[in-house]
């Protein structure tokens, strides 16, 4: 089970779908250089497997230098059913 927590950016905790780099390893671009960003479609995995693993409220947030998992943190933003309107 991925630890989104474990690694100096979340993102981290998947391997990339693109470069093939493993979970902790920055992603590389084809020349083999380091990556200035980690690829699109490793982020879309990050995220996707975050909310299977925390449900969609849950949140990541770097609180003192440290990555920690609010559980309800998505929770205050997300729109209420009154706010949403009906077209």
């Amino acid at each position: 089970m991925p630890d989104f927590t474990a690694h100096k950016h979340p993102v981290l905790a998947v391997r990339c779908p693109d470069c093939g780099k493993a979970v902790g390893l920055w992603c590389i671009r084809p020349s083999g250089h380091k990556a200035a960003e980690l690829h699109k479609s490793r982020r879309e995995e990050a995220d996707r497997v975050f909310i299977e693993q925390h449900g969609i409220e849950a949140a990541i947030l770097h609180i003192e230098g440290e990555w920690v998992i609010d559980p309800k943190g998505r929770a205050g933003i997300r729109p209420k059913p009154e706010q949403l309107a009906l077209f």
